[in-house]
């Protein structure tokens, strides 16, 4: 057998068989024989064995799946390759003009370029427009809008539920959900300098909410605790939510062939909270080369291949978001789905979170705030006070 590249994998199904095909693409244009070793891993798992397994450092993997958020920690260890150099050395033709600026600029700080932009997927309203219509409801513009819809829409003897969230402690959903809802309603969770400031007006209604709306079983299933972004997401393809503020990814996803809800999706601006406007959250999945790979060159191929606007587009034929504007806007991706155009429109209405090497950290704690928000009766002032104190303490 010839070189084998090792790939750590978000585990998702699209994610799995995107890569596949992309690597069989460029297997077959290779003069010596390549092999791929896929390692699917949920986000806890990813993230432990490539930062505190050493997965990126030792050469135990090639490539990886990288979230924004971790870019900067990664960076800081020295974890990751700087692909400026790479691009020096053999570029991508059209980059990064055929990329929106908003999937080029988190990856691009101290002095480098840390990953090239793979799964895009801002987060919006996904919602079933034939459950909306039948309900007479309009889509919600509101936080309270949407939580009053959610009651409207639950029905548990025909199996569906108003909405769900994600809250499964990942350092994913349940930290972005926090800040997005502080950003509606008009404030900030971060300041200018990149300080968490979780206390607040805002972040207090921004709790309350998310508290509320969690414990609601008219509004949410048992199981909202347990439930991950993916999680999440696959239960509405499967036509068993009504409504849910989640990554584009799954509305596209749901328009699969064999998705009993085909046809029958839409999506929309977030709501907003008093005070507040629609915001969306720009957070995506990047490819990197780990810094312990002996097979860097062959990696960077890889994923100047998966680069062109071919292989763009099987990322998104396969149930991910493409990451290319060709792709966006591409007259056969429309057609089978068919608000992919908009995603131009949510980027520009997109924040992010500050480029940090303890954003993990940071979203664990908030993880450990909703669940304790949730699962308890802890005044909201006292849980952020706690929260803000221990974000503070890892910078001392």
């Amino acid at each position: 057998m010839g070189e084998v590249l090792r790939i750590a994998i978000r585990r998702f199904d699209p994610f799995e068989r995107a890569i596949a095909r992309q690597f069989a693409d460029f297997a077959a244009g290779q003069s010596v024989e390549v092999a791929l070793e896929a390692v699917p891993m949920d986000l806890n798992a990813l993230h432990a064995s490539l930062f505190a397994g050493h997965g990126l450092a030792d050469g135990s993997f090639d490539i990886a799946f990288l979230n924004t958020d971790w870019l900067a920690e990664a960076q800081a260890g020295g974890l990751i390759e700087d692909l400026e150099p790479w691009l020096a050395k053999a570029p991508i033709p059209d980059f990064p003009d055929a990329w929106s600026p908003s999937l080029t600029g988190l990856q691009r700080f101290a002095g480098g370029f840390w990953g090239m932009p793979y799964h895009d997927g801002p987060e919006c309203l996904i919602y079933r427009r034939d459950l909306l219509e039948a309900a007479g409801l309009a889509v919600p513009q509101s936080w309270e809008a949407f939580h009053a819809a959610a009651r409207v829409l639950n029905d548990p003897a025909g199996g569906i539920s108003g909405t769900v969230l994600a809250l499964f402690p990942d350092g994913h959903n349940g930290f972005y959900d926090f800040c997005i809802h502080i950003w509606s309603r008009g404030g900030a969770p971060f300041d200018a300098t990149g300080r968490p400031r979780f206390t607040g007006t805002e972040a207090e209604a921004a709790l309350d909410f998310l508290r509320t709306l969690a414990r609601d079983r008219d509004a949410v299933p048992a199981d909202v605790a347990d439930l991950d972004s993916v999680a999440a997401g696959l239960r509405f393809c499967e036509g068993r939510v009504a409504m849910m503020a989640n990554w584009f990814g799954f509305a596209a996803l749901g328009e699969a062939a064999d998705s009993p809800v085909r046809g029958l999706i839409d999506v929309a601006p977030l709501p907003a909270g008093a005070g507040g406007e629609s915001i969306s959250l720009n957070v995506f999945w990047v490819l990197a080369i780990g810094a312990g790979s002996g097979r860097k060159a062959l990696a960077w191929d890889f994923l100047r291949h998966c680069a062109t606007a071919g292989m763009d587009r099987i990322t998104t034929d396969e149930g991910a978001i493409g990451v290319r504007r060709s792709t966006w806007a591409d007259p056969q991706v429309n057609a089978r789905v068919p608000y992919s155009h908009r995603l131009d429109w949510l980027h520009t209405h997109a924040r992010h979170i500050p480029v940090r090497p303890d954003i993990a950290a940071i979203s664990g704690i908030v993880d450990d705030m909703i669940g304790a928000a949730i699962g308890g009766d802890r005044p909201t002032p006292e849980l952020l006070a706690e929260a803000q104190a221990r974000v503070e303490a890892l910078a001392a």
